[in-house]
């Protein structure tokens, strides 16, 4: 019987690992880097081993160290979680070599399986030859052999792009999973992303449970999954079963594992085989009623699987909340997560209140987690939490996950892979709450009064300026001696935490937040204080590229030197952070006049990385 157990890996997973460990009433042991060494799943765990010598984005795939953690630690079993090193063989076998149970598939189904190159050719189907590909052969698909997530995965529509597609790729698949490897596939336009959920013993079961929809993409990252997977024909939910069950046998599966497919045109195509369990897999675990880690650990303690799964109920829905700004072309985000609270829904999350978002590691800051009796009730259940939320800190993506929840394609379950690529425009445009830069303005008046209140005696008019998403807002009140008043609204209370306004007959009430100097929540709204006159001497020459985030720098475009000419749209460098690269193209034609980055050269956000003097048409 297992009796103590490390996860080898960091954040969101390895917390919710803990949970169900402690609810066993097994011992727990974190390993972290030192970027991690205050991190949630590190303060959580009954035990935490530092693992040294290693740069943080790296330390997580150190497999040796992490072996003599568990070792050290007196662990007896070892979870891989999700990432990093959970579809490695090698560390699984160094595992099972060393002594403790493995909680995970055997190393063989992970070779078999975890190659995405050598699962297609399990299930008789052959990949792209990047040197026989022709125009007539594009849309294709780059994809990582190794890793999900996103990582490592590009489009190609055009074969002059190719080259260096696929070099981007390899880059990022080898500093996300430390596999380079990566082939080409057929892009099918249209289709959704579909996925089964088995779990196989040690006896010979190997259960289906049920699908989820995971269309919901961006960049190739999935933000919203449900189960099950809406609308699918009772034919086609029996073929992705029975090819899931399939592919485990074939490899003799054991434990928790996922069968991904792209449905399209009514017919289900083999994508790959996840050898672990998915960041999704809450939503399986609601609308079954079980919890998948709890049977991995039993599975891998050889207890046998009932001879059926547990019956469905009901539907679910998850969404991943990012630190993200879509006004900067969704660039990670850093700083103090002040505040995160999500009322009334699962929270999977691996931060709390006043931890720091760092720069090495993916930018996820928890999934949120709805299930009702019916789609549209767990919708807008979700949707609903999600908008009242408490996010205090960098900014994220929820108005995306709540606009998209309650978009008419996605609640009428008529979405594709390709529902970002025709929406997110639409979805990310700026609906700044027209009261929110009064409400934070009479809070802050409120607060900064010598005497905590309202003077008593007229004034002339304040102005406070502030910025949300990517816009400015200047406000204007007075001080009277019945207290504050503002045009076109009225005033119910203010002070420095609530504000309540009427305007057109309906009362608002905004709940509001300040961090700092600058930064100010006001119900959903993120607003930036400005000072009342902009500093003449905080300009950049036009044409600057400025780092949207902190990160390093990886590569910068070959032969690129200061006072060459470049094109609109031109890849000029490529910067590195939370295991993702991000390019950086010039805006204009024009001539390169400043180059600062180098390859190497860690960037705070906002610094200078070159300058592009447009051409004078």
């Amino acid at each position: 019987m297992i009796t103590s157990v490390l996860v080898a890996n960091r954040g969101e997973i390895a917390c919710r690992v803990f949970r169900t460990c402690r609810e066993l009433g097994i011992r727990t042991v974190a390993v972290h880097s030192d970027a991690d060494e205050s991190a949630l799943h590190a303060r959580v765990a009954d035990a935490a081993v530092r693992l040294p010598g290693a740069a943080p984005a790296d330390t997580y795939l150190r497999g040796d160290l992490i072996v003599k953690a568990a070792l050290d630690a007196g662990a007896d079993a070892v979870h891989p979680g999700y990432g990093f090193l959970s579809e490695n063989a090698d560390f699984a076998r160094a595992v099972l070599d060393a002594g403790p149970v493995w909680i995970g598939p055997p190393p063989a189904a992970i070779e078999a399986m975890a190659s995405k190159t050598r699962a297609k050719q399990l299930m008789g189907i052959e990949p792209l030859g990047t040197d026989e590909l022709t125009e007539a052969d594009l849309p294709v698909l780059v994809k990582a052999a190794a890793g999900g997530g996103g990582r490592g995965m590009r489009i190609v529509r055009r074969l002059a792009d190719l080259g260096a597609e696929l070099t981007a790729a390899r880059a990022e698949a080898a500093s996300a999973f430390g596999d380079g490897e990566v082939f080409v596939e057929p892009y099918v336009e249209g289709g959704r992303h579909v996925e089964v959920q088995v779990l196989a013993d040690t006896h010979g079961t190997v259960w289906a449970l049920g699908t989820r929809d995971c269309s919901l993409q961006r960049r190739h990252q999935k933000v919203i999954e449900e189960a099950p997977a809406p609308g699918l024909p009772p034919a086609l939910t029996d073929e992705v079963h029975a090819l899931a069950v399939r592919a485990a046998r074939a490899v003799s599966y054991v434990g928790a594992g996922t069968v991904e497919f792209l449905v399209a045109d009514g017919r289900a195509h083999f994508l790959e085989m996840n050898t672990r369990l998915q960041v999704e897999h809450p939503v399986t675990e609601a609308v079954f009623g079980i919890d998948l880690v709890a049977e991995q650990i039993r599975v891998a303690e050889g207890h046998a699987l009932e001879k059926d799964p547990p019956r469905a109920r009901g539907h679910a829905v998850e969404a991943r909340l990012y630190a993200e700004d879509p006004a900067h072309g969704w660039a990670p985000q850093t700083g103090t997560l002040h505040r995160l609270a999500v009322p009334g829904v699962r929270l999977d999350t691996g931060y709390t209140d006043g931890d720091d978002i760092g720069v090495h590691y993916d930018p996820m800051l928890a999934k949120a987690v709805a299930h009702a009796p019916t789609r549209a009730e767990a919708l807008r259940r979700l949707a609903g939490a999600l908008e009242r939320a408490e996010l205090h800190g960098p900014v994220t993506n929820r108005n995306l996950l709540v606009r998209s929840l309650r978009h008419p394609e996605f609640t009428s379950g008529r979405m594709d892979t390709g529902f970002y690529d025709r929406h997110l425009t639409g979805l990310t445009a700026p609906a700044p709450d027209a009261y929110a830069p009064l409400a934070a303005a009479l809070a802050d008046a409120h607060g900064r009064s010598r005497f905590g209140g309202w003077r008593n005696v007229p004034s002339q008019p304040q102005a406070k300026r502030y910025a949300a998403a990517g816009e400015e807002h200047e406000v204007r009140y007075h001080h009277t001696r019945r207290g504050p008043t503002a045009e076109g609204v009225r005033v119910v209370r203010a002070d420095a935490g609530r504000v309540v306004l009427e305007a057109d007959g309906l009362r608002r009430t905004y709940e509001i937040a300040r961090y700092g100097d600058d930064r100010v929540y006001v119900n959903g709204t993120v607003l930036t204080a400005l000072p009342r006159f902009p500093d003449p001497t905080d300009r950049r020459e036009p044409g600057s590229l400025l780092a949207p985030m902190p990160g390093t720098v990886v590569r910068v475009a070959d032969g690129l030197t200061e006072g060459a000419r470049v094109a609109a749209g031109q890849p000029l460098l490529w910067l590195e952070a939370m295991k993702m690269e991000h390019r950086i193209s010039a805006p204009a034609a024009g001539t390169l006049t400043v180059l600062h980055a180098v390859p190497g050269q860690q960037v705070a956000v906002g610094a200078l990385l070159a300058v592009v003097q447009e051409e004078t048409p």
